[in-house]
């Protein structure tokens, strides 16, 4: 795996040298943009309005719009000067229960792997951080941005999740519709309950798969081959299916749910290398 950062985990007097590594990967299919008259990739290129000229990448600098058409130019040594300490360390300023971190805060996970020199320091934290049960909340500048970050064990492996900082999650009084006070039918509410007590399992994220990705391999796989493609219309919407009868729909969902579902039939198809960027 690529090293995305290199530095240390510092808690109280404690330095432990670490690597990043991302821990998600992205399965998304990308396409390319085409002329459609050729076949042939499209190219945008960088261009400056004001002197109307293409330009390359060594002229170019980045700037904050503080009016319509007025910048401040900020160069790369000064957004490095004011780092701090963060640029090269994740500090942990304090432990807390992951009970009382809101999923909402977490943005991206990375594995971090020890460095051979401090790999006593790396087992320490790590087994401390097991057996008392807690996250740490650290701070670390990745690339260009200051983050929140909780540290946690993932089997034998520090994990980082980079989080939102509380200004940027947004209040629920953006949310349109919700009510004031909730009420609902007792016995809707019952049945309700009873239908997630039937789905309720113990997670397997193994199960889950990505229908619209196999799906969108095998029209790739198709076109490669040269095979004609049957486009379906979707069903247009009825709108009388927006009143729905809460009762009737629950003893469905519960005699449905009674019933184990037949496993999907899968087609083989290709694996990624027909994927673009």
């Amino acid at each position: 795996m690529h090293t995305v950062w290199k530095g240390a985990i510092s808690f109280g007097l404690v330095h432990v040298p670490v690597k990043m590594f991302t821990a998600t990967e992205d399965k998304d299919i990308h396409f390319r943009t085409l002329h459609e008259e050729c076949g042939m990739p499209v190219n945008y290129a960088k261009t400056c309005r004001h002197c109307d000229k293409e330009i390359e990448s060594n002229e170019i600098v980045k700037g904050y719009e503080y009016e319509k058409d007025k910048f401040a130019i900020i160069k790369d040594d000064e957004l490095e000067s004011i780092k701090g300490e963060t640029a090269k360390t994740i500090k942990i300023l304090d432990f807390v229960d992951l009970t009382d971190i809101d999923p909402l805060y977490y943005q991206k996970a990375y594995y971090l792997s020890p460095d051979m020199a401090g790999a006593g320091a790396y087992n320490l934290l790590l087994e401390a951080i097991k057996q008392t049960g807690k996250i740490g909340i650290a701070k670390i500048s990745i690339r260009s941005k200051s983050s929140l970050a909780a540290i946690r064990v993932v089997g034998n492996c520090l994990c980082m999740e980079t989080m939102y900082y509380p200004d940027e999650i947004r209040s629920l009084s953006y949310v349109p519709n919700l009510p004031d006070k909730v009420n609902v039918n007792e016995k809707e509410l019952q049945m309700a309950k009873m239908l997630i007590e039937q789905l309720s399992e113990t997670f397997e994220p193994e199960k889950y798969t990505d229908d619209y990705r196999v799906a969108l391999l095998e029209l790739i796989d198709n076109k490669i081959a040269g095979e004609s493609v049957d486009i379906i219309a979707a069903p247009a919407a009825d709108g009388r299916k927006n009143v729905i009868d809460l009762m009737a729909a629950l003893q469905a969902s519960l005699e449905a749910a009674k019933t184990p579902p037949a496993p999907p039939k899968r087609k083989t198809t290709k694996k990624d290398k027909h994927i673009v960027s």
